[in-house]
């Protein structure tokens, strides 16, 4: 027999454990690997659109706003809801969505507050609205148009006084305050008589104008000019919000969500910015909700509970929290699987949760995720310095000369 051979010898503790840490350490850097390639294609079409001037910017945009006005109307046989779900109708609540996750990633997104009772918002809108025009309120009624800017100040006060005596609290306290006043609404437009509780306000106002036969251009069963007004809102909104992120209240807005107590150290009145998104991201929930009361003509205490307020806040972070383009996205999402996929709309929240889940462990910043970018000029200052860095001469002799020092020529030349 050959000295070579013999029984194998077994494996001690320590190289078993070896073994494992090494399949470990392997199996991490594949998820790392999947997770580097996520970023690099996000950040190849990223670093692509910044790369285009700004007219080339718009010239896309002005065609995909125009493809977006034309949705309802094409009624794409791929994406279509039908026959299960009225597409356009469809295409006015994945709107309605859109605007309620651009007014939470104002919260959220940009500001870093949890807020899980983002619906009380919504409901106050909504039952703005409804006490206002409809007759079966007791209150003075208005045009339905009149209601929506009074909506958003009666929401916008409301998020003052939530957030005055409530944003001096952090993370998970601020979240459960929030949740708890988002119950208060529905508690309370439960109890008080002149809310209705279950039965509700029917015939809720809506926009002026009437068909060649009569028929009211916003009605319950017209999705289409409701779409668009909501669109048109939102493309508003989303500008607003745009220039707000880029002045200084959404740099501040961005340095309390990175590191609050470094923000105040540096002079940063980080209450009052705290209390400016809540009464911001009220307002424009007030106004979704508004639009909403509007276009379904009914409103009782059963549409604003604490699911559909994890709805909303599952839509900010699956489209990107702090990119309004993302939270726009991730919105019409929300609304738009379950009524694609009728047969599994009960299912939705156990399809979010999972989808949710899977975001934070492949790409935990969302679908779109926000780029860091605080000045206003950023990529004009940027531009510029390149330039001038570009045009300077650079000294062979010295590699590490900066733009000020002079080259070898310049130096012989003097002497």
């Amino acid at each position: 027999m050959s000295m070579t051979d013999g029984p194998t010898p077994l494996q001690t503790a320590a190289a078993a454990q070896a073994a494992e840490d090494r399949e470990a350490s392997s199996k991490a850097a594949g998820k790392s690997d999947l997770r580097q390639r996520g970023r690099r294609k996000s950040g190849y079409f990223s670093d692509r659109w910044h790369a285009l001037s700004r007219q080339q910017q718009w010239a896309f945009l002005v065609i995909v706003v125009a493809l977006a006005y034309m949705l309802p109307l094409l009624n794409p046989p791929i994406i279509t809801t039908e026959p299960g779900n009225n597409f356009a109708l469809a295409c006015f609540d994945m709107a309605r969505f859109a605007l309620i996750a651009v007014g939470l990633n104002v919260v959220v997104g940009y500001a870093g507050l949890l807020d899980l009772g983002y619906v009380a918002f919504f409901a106050v809108g909504s039952y703005c609205a409804a006490m206002l025009t409809s007759p079966d309120s007791p209150f003075l009624h208005i045009p339905y148009l009149w209601t929506i800017p009074i909506a958003m100040a009666v929401t916008m006060f409301f998020g003052v006084v939530l957030g005055v005596p409530t944003l001096r609290l952090r993370g998970d306290y601020l979240a459960i305050v929030t949740l708890g006043f988002g119950e208060i609404v529905r508690i309370l437009a439960t109890i008080i008589p002149a809310m209705k509780g279950q039965v509700g306000f029917q015939n809720v106002g809506h926009p002026p104008g009437t068909e060649a036969d009569g028929t009211p251009i916003f009605s319950n069963s017209n999705g289409v000019p409701w779409y668009w007004l909501t669109l048109t809102i939102i493309i508003i909104v989303t500008l607003l919000v745009g220039n707000l992120e880029r002045s200084r209240v959404g740099r501040a807005w961005i340095a309390i969500r990175e590191d609050e107590d470094a923000a105040e150290i540096m002079g940063v009145p980080t209450f009052k910015y705290k209390v400016w998104a809540f009464a911001i991201g009220a307002a424009i929930g007030g106004l979704s909700g508004a639009l909403f009361a509007g276009q379904v003509g009914f409103v009782n205490n059963q549409k604003f509970d604490v699911t559909t307020s994890i709805l909303f806040l599952a839509a900010v972070v699956l489209g990107g929290a702090g990119n309004k383009v993302g939270a726009i996205l991730g919105g019409a999402l929300v609304s738009y699987i379950p009524l694609r996929f009728t047969a599994i709309a009960e299912y939705k929240y156990l399809i979010f949760g999972i989808a949710l889940v899977l975001i934070m462990i492949f790409r935990s910043q969302g679908l779109l995720p926000a780029r860091q970018r605080l000045l206003a000029y950023g990529r004009t200052a940027i531009n510029k310095v390149t330039a001038r860095d570009s045009t300077q001469p650079k000294d062979t002799d010295n590699p590490t000369a900066g733009p000020g020092t002079r080259t070898a020529g310049e130096r012989g030349a003097e002497a």
